[in-house]
Order: structure tokens, then sequence, then C-alpha cells
């Protein structure tokens, strides 16, 4: 190999291991205040520090093409719980490139390809809060759903 060829190629490697680092570091936990982040462990975000009893649902995180337009969805378009719960949302995405995000509860993750991701917080507000992807025009497509806190 000569050395017009060394050059390049070294340079595209460190590029490589540089967007690697910054992709990984961008999948960490955007912390609010019911999660602990050392209570992390594997893909589950968050924590429930709570006596309340646990609530778990899952939900499909996808993209359906309709006459040539996408519509981004969620399974599940409404949660019910009541307040001092545990909740457990485990969100598997299958198509398409999504993420899930309750402001109020400062819970947010991204979702991978064919992977589960869990959240997983203390219901401690009453009221109704939306939960959404954060992808552009997402939300705006129908990508949300209602969690109330009764």
């Amino acid at each position: 190999m000569n050395k017009k060829m060394i050059v390049p190629l070294v340079i595209i490697v460190i590029i490589l291991i540089i967007t690697t680092i910054v992709i990984s570091k961008n999948r960490k936990v955007s912390v609010g205040k019911n999660i602990n982040p050392s209570s992390i462990q594997g893909n589950v975000i968050g924590f429930a520090n709570s006596n309340g009893p646990l609530k778990e649902f899952s939900m499909t995180s996808y993209t359906d093409v309709i006459n040539g337009q996408y519509h981004p969805n969620f399974s599940l378009k409404n949660i019910t719980v009541n307040k001092g719960d545990r909740v457990r949302i485990k969100i598997t995405e299958i198509s398409g490139n999504h993420d899930f995000k309750i402001d109020e509860y400062g819970v947010y993750t991204v979702t991978d390809l064919n992977k589960e991701a869990v959240v997983e917080f203390v219901a401690d507000k009453q009221g109704e809060f939306v939960y959404y992807c954060t992808k552009p025009g997402h939300r705006q497509n129908g990508q949300w759903g209602t969690l109330k806190v009764i």
C-alpha cells in the first residue's frame, strides 16, 4: 500500500471511532427528578422509588406507509394508573426510527429496532400527560398517547 492510500484510510478509521463514541454517549438517559442514574441496568431507564404497586405496559413503536405517506405511531394510545403507582413501560421499535418521552416525568429513551427499551418512574403527579416521539414530524403525525394519572 502506498502512502497516499494509508493517510485517508487512517482518517476514515478515526472518524468511525469518534462517531461510534458520540452515538453511544447520545444513547444515555436524560435524567429527570424521578431517575436515579445509579439504578440504571441494561436498557432499563429510570427507577421506581415507591411502595405503590407496579403497573407494567408494553407497546410497539412503528411507522406505516399509506399511499406514500408516513404514519408513525405507538400501538398503545392510552395508559391509566393511580397516583403513587410505579410505572414500567416497555417499548419495542418494529419499524422506523423513534424514541419515547414524557416531559413532566423527565422520562426519555431512544428505541432501537427490534430491541425492547424500558422506562420506569413513579406516577407522583395527577393529571393527563402526553407521551410522544421527538423525531421531527412524528408527534404532529400522530405518534403520541396519553398517560392519565388518577
